[in-house]
């Protein structure tokens, strides 16, 4: 018969049979599997001997009864880690070295719970302290199959076969130990049938102490100590710490790791069983079962956190482990959460758990959250560390060049040095061959034989020359024709009738005496005797050696150059450093008033975003669609709504101090470069507060990640300065530098005109030639202003026409490169991601691209349309903004004025304002070169000063102290020429200067003011100027010279003579339109709508277009000049440091560009 039983616990409440003096006692409750197996052994033997001596000597225990204290001795034995629930990596192999991120959740709950469902089955499957007892009946049994998990505890009793022994024994054994002991079993199979599934590691204990078994029993209690301290064996934490520092131990422990996988089927094992992080593990494989079976090398390939951490390969060595087991230890680092592993032979044979590869937990270490941001953080060290290397080796390369160019210029200046002295040298010998050593009754020298240091005496005879009848004579000298100036000065004593004579030291190397005679010392001299303008001249009959002299003399000259250039190079680099920081100031500066633009809405604390590092959002709804709702939710997310993490979820925005502000604080990742969000009435969602489809959005500085640049290709006929006739062509070179100073791809289409200036075009070549509509297309390519240029030439002759406009087939000209420049983009096979056209020239690219391109090749392209002067080519414009993406003008103000246009009122939906910028570049007044003295906000006064009185001096007025006004414009009606006029007669009522610098189209116009300089040239000389023309020196002087300068426009689109006059330090007059009315703030009305721009008020302005108006802002402002000079001059420097360059402008239109790709 055969008795058996799974157990998997510590019995709570079975109740097993003890011998007690013949009888059966009942064994201790919480007993373990472990002490019941010894002791059913010991009780088994005392039961042998029991029946032996009542006479039953059938009766044994077979000798190969075996009690085993570990469970993995029986325990079928699984891979160390279950099978994860999210999907990481697979199949490594040698082709692919690389593995795919984690998925993950946003939520670090879920991951959690998936770490404890692993961990606790791997607890299940692995605890160290299981126990189990095996008591066999025969030596030929064996363990227990694969599928088996539990511990089996097996008593078989074979009939007895010898016929001595007696039916009554046998029955007298089944009824005395085996029903007994069969119903115990069964009572505990029942138990743990009930309870297997909520078994945890706690529940697996050592048994109970030795002290709780019967009293009466003392030898069970020795017994059980006893075999306790023979059979312990240590786990792998005490080996691992070192608290046991038994090899056998450890041995033992490791051949039952062994037993037990190899009797699961298991390749693999890992000492210790639950891995940590920082500690080293030791990995086992059984060769014998791995795909490797035949192989003679083992190494293993591994990294860590889904193949994401420092990789290793390791030899694998044999072990003397039972069996066909390789091992190699593997350090596991803090950071690690997890182990990732497969086994090769060193080529192309892999052992990779069918492709799944291998993988197992590690404890102790970082989440899959604080891992990614651990990386986050490598990253940016890297980035770093690679930009401290680049920026090291550009310094290196700036030295090596700035030696280059030292070396270069030091032979430059040999070969002046050379020159100069060669130079010097025939002009000093044709003067030593006319020199003399005494002229007759004139001069001589006492000393015939002299050098350079001696002292002479100079004899001259005063009467011999013009200073006859001067009571004083002077010497003046040199030597070697004047070389170093004057160097001599002495006066002569009356010495023998008209004999004058003084004692002079002659000049070290000396080859030449130079001087003349007069009437006085230096600076008081009037009447010279220079011997007839010759001067008087003797050589030194002593001097070093000519060919010496003229050695020496070109090192000096050497040396002196050298010196000179080396001052020059010092102060152009200060200066291009201080404008560097000029320049880096300003846009800091611009880039907070950008992000303090919407402070009345929306701000941040802190203003500048900090990747890795909290931010809260503060919201004023009252200002928005959102007023009055009872609840505001924050949606936000990073990188333009493209964040691995995806959006956060919805949060409820909260009140503080009473205010009609809400907030909101997130957490902003590591990579992120830029913040996006929106606000919503609901959770999920309702109205929406998204800027006019726009979205927020803040830069977000110090992160790992940088905004991918975008690709933006204008298409324009005209660019500064190769092909401009207006402000068009300042925009496109402008508005492309500043976006290509973002950091972004910026290329320019342009027609190749006959008329362009090609010395502005660098590294100009011929590119290729494609046809279109039987006419060939040359494309040229060079850089104009650093910007990358494609000139195409239509071999039709259409831009052979010396100008750019005033054709009368204009239109068509300007078709045909529309449809050339798209038709060049699709056989190039260029993918811009926004094409940008401007005004009517170019508008045709709108619908050409969206009727005939969009589907070829350029379907993720979007076309942005700028209206400069909606003046011109009305259809076209309106025709363009149907089709474009996104459509601008070049003010907010201007694009509110014609929204009421046919062209424009049907897509205000897509229409915006943004203003133009003007160049830092071409107006600066730090490095002006048309201006007498450089200057910033910090010497305006000084600056400007400089500037009024060489403009004065240039054109002729008074250098007198007056208020200037300038005034720099084309002569149209739309400028405003009655108001101009008026002014200018204003100005002169006022006590003032005026000067005027500009030209009129129209003849009619031209002539009148050509009447009117005539008039003004007669009365007002001194105080007007009208220069009918254009003068580019000139305009510069104007602006920095003039106190303030006029714009009266009747419109104005921009404008950029207020930015300009404004940029030198001018205080600008303007009538409230366009531009001119979002650029300039008048002093005392618009201090609110400047603070709301986050400016200060910037000078004076006027509303209608009459002569009232104007008086009105003239007049305040020359009384201001007048009565508050220092209140003036504050405001010169206060508009000199307002931004009006394309800093601003710039994020705009990326923020335009980026709205037209949603």
């Amino acid at each position: 018969m055969e008795a058996s039983f799974h157990i998997n616990r510590s019995f709570n409440c079975c109740r097993t049979p003890f011998l007690d003096g013949g009888r059966w006692g009942t064994m201790p409750s919480s007993l373990s599997v472990a002490d019941y197996g010894l002791l059913l052994h010991h009780i088994l033997l005392e039961s042998q001997m029991a029946l032996q001596s009542k006479g039953f000597s059938g009766f044994k225990i077979p000798s190969n009864i075996v009690v085993a204290s570990e469970y993995s001795r029986k325990q079928q034995r699984k891979s160390p880690a279950a099978k994860p629930k999210v999907p990481f990596s697979k199949g490594h192999s040698p082709s692919s070295t690389s593995k795919s991120k984690t998925d993950r959740s946003t939520q670090k709950r879920v991951q959690s719970d998936e770490k404890a469902e692993v961990r606790n089955q791997n607890f299940k499957e692995t605890s160290r302290k299981h126990v189990a007892a095996r008591v066999q009946t025969s030596e030929s049994s064996s363990c227990s199959g694969p599928d088996d998990a539990f511990t089996e505890v097996k008593l078989d009793l074979l009939e007895a076969k010898q016929s001595k022994v007696e039916p009554d024994v046998t029955s007298a054994i089944k009824s005395t130990v085996l029903e007994p002991l069969e119903g115990q079993v069964d009572s505990a199979r029942d138990e743990l049938d009930s309870t297997t599934s909520s078994i945890t590691l706690s529940e697996f204990g050592n048994g109970v102490a030795v002290e709780e078994l019967p009293k009466d029993r003392p030898d069970l209690q020795n017994f059980l100590r006893d075999k306790r301290r023979e059979e312990s064996v240590p786990d792998a934490e005490e080996l691992s710490t070192g608290t046991l520092e038994n090899d056998m131990a450890k041995k033992k422990l490791l051949e039952n790791l062994a037993l037990s996988s190899f009797s699961s089927g298991n390749k693999f094992f890992v000492y210790p069983e639950v891995a940590k992080a920082n500690h080293d593990i030791e990995v086992f494989l059984n060769k014998q079962l791995s795909a490797l079976e035949k192989e003679p090398n083992v190494l293993i390939l591994g990294a860590f956190n889904g193949w994401r951490w420092q990789s290793f390969t390791k030899p694998l060595q044999k072990t003397d482990l039972q069996g066909d087991w390789w091992s190699c230890k593997v350090h596991i680092p803090k950071e690690v959460y997890r182990m990732d592993f497969v086994f090769f032979n060193g080529d192309k044979v892999y052992e990779n758990n069918n492709s799944q590869d291998f993988y197992m937990p590690v404890e102790g270490g970082m989440d899959i959250f604080d891992f990614e941001d651990f990386l986050l953080k490598e990253k940016r060290r890297e980035i770093e560390k690679l930009a401290a290397e680049q920026a090291e080796r550009e310094r290196r390369a700036a030295e090596q060049h700035r030696l280059e160019e030292e070396k270069a210029a030091s032979e430059r200046d040999k070969l002046q040095a050379k020159t100069e002295a060669g130079k010097r040298r025939e002009i000093l010998q044709q003067m030593m061959r006319k020199a003399v050593n005494s002229v007759h009754d004139q001069w001589y020298i006492e000393t015939s034989q002299f050098k350079g240091g001696d002292k002479v005496r100079i004899f001259y005879n005063r009467n011999s020359g013009p200073l006859a009848h001067c009571g004083e004579v002077w010497i003046h000298g040199g030597h070697n024709n004047w070389q170093d100036g004057l160097t001599i000065a002495e006066t002569l004593d009356h010495s023998d009738g008209s004999w004058w004579s003084a004692d002079v030291t002659v000049p070290d190397r000396a080859l030449v005496l130079d001087w003349v005679f007069t009437d006085g010392p230096p600076g008081h001299a009037k009447v010279y005797d220079n011997n007839k303008r010759q001067d008087f001249h003797a050589i030194v009959p002593q001097s070093i050696p000519e060919d010496q002299y003229w050695v020496e003399e070109e090192h000096q000259i050497y040396i002196k150059l050298q010196q000179e250039r080396k001052l020059k190079e010092e102060a152009k680099r200060l200066k291009a450093e201080k404008t560097a920081c000029l320049k880096a100031e300003t846009k800091e500066r611009t880039l907070k008033m950008f992000l303090l633009s919407q402070k009345h809405i929306v701000y941040t604390d802190p203003l500048d975003v900090q990747a890795g590092c909290p931010v809260t959002v503060f919201y004023n709804p009252t200002n928005t669609v959102l007023n009055g709702k009872s609840e505001i939710w924050f949606r936000c997310s990073f990188n333009r709504w493209t964040h691995r993490l995806g959006s956060l979820p919805p949060q409820k925005m909260i009140s503080f101090d009473s205010s009609s502000h809400v907030k909101a604080t997130v957490k902003v990742p590591l990579d992120a470069y830029l913040m996006d969000f929106v606000f919503s009435e609901r959770e999920d969602g309702g109205i929406y507060d998204n800027r006019n489809g726009m979205d927020y959005h803040v830069p977000v500085v110090g992160g790992v990640a940088r905004e991918p640049p975008m690709h933006v290709v204008h298409i324009a006929v005209e660019m500064a300065p190769i092909a401009k006739v207006g402000g068009l062509g300042d925009v496109v070179t402008s508005l492309s530098r500043a976006v290509q100073e973002l950091g972004h791809n910026v290329e320019i289409i342009l027609p190749k005109y006959d008329c362009i200036n090609y010395t502005n075009v660098k590294d100009m070549q011929f590119l290729r030639e494609f046809g279109w509509r039987g006419t060939q297309v040359k494309v040229w390519f060079g850089k104009v202003e650093g910007l990358p240029v494609y000139l195409l030439e239509p071999q039709n002759g259409m831009f052979w026409v010396q100008c750019i406009y005033g054709c009368k087939n204009d239109g068509e000209r300007f078709g045909f490169f529309c449809h050339a420049a798209l038709e060049f983009l699709q056989q190039s096979g260029s993918h811009p991601d926004i094409l940008h056209c401007h005004d009517w020239s170019s508008a045709p690219v709108a619908w050409l691209f969206k009727e005939n391109y969009r589907h070829y090749g350029l379907s993720n392209t979007r076309v942005v349309f700028t209206i400069h002067n909606l003046e011109f080519g009305a259809g076209l414009i309106g025709k363009a903004m149907a089709h474009a993406d996104k459509a601008t003008t070049v003010s907010i103000t201007y694009s509110k004025e014609v929204s009421g246009n046919p062209a424009i009122s049907p897509n205000l939906y897509k229409f915006h304002g943004i203003l133009n910028g003007i160049d830092p570049n071409i107006w600066d007044p730090y490095n002006d070169p048309f201006i007498p003295v450089s200057y910033t906000s910090e010497n305006v006064v000084e600056g400007k000063k400089a500037a009024k009185e060489a403009l004065q001096q240039r054109l002729g007025l008074r250098k007198s102290d007056y208020p200037l006004v300038g005034i720099i414009t084309r002569l149209t009606v739309q400028k405003g020429i009655h108001l101009i006029k008026h002014a200018i007669w204003r100005t002169l009522e006022r006590n003032g200067q005026v000067v005027l610098l500009g030209s009129a189209p129209d003849p009619r116009i031209q002539n009148d003011f050509v009447n009117l300089a005539n008039q003004l040239h007669s009365s007002h000389a001194d105080r007007a100027r009208l220069c009918l023309t254009y003068d580019e020196p000139l305009s510069h002087l104007i602006y920095a010279g003039a106190d303030f300068i006029l714009v009266p426009s009747i419109f104005e689109p921009c404008g950029l003579t207020q930015l300009i006059a404004m940029r030198y330090g001018s205080v600008p007059v303007v009538r409230r339109t366009g531009g001119l009315n979002d650029t300039v703030f008048d002093v005392e009305h618009d201090k609110e709508r400047a603070k709301a721009q986050g400016l200060e008020p910037n000078g004076f302005n006027f509303e209608g277009a009459d002569t009232a108006g104007i008086d009105y802002a003239l007049n305040r402002a020359m009384t201001a000049w007048y009565d508050a000079r220092s209140w003036f001059n504050s405001l010169c420097k206060q508009v000199m440091e307002q931004d009006w360059s394309w800093n601003r402008p710039a994020l705009d239109y990326m923020e335009l560009y980026h709205a037209a790709r949603k």
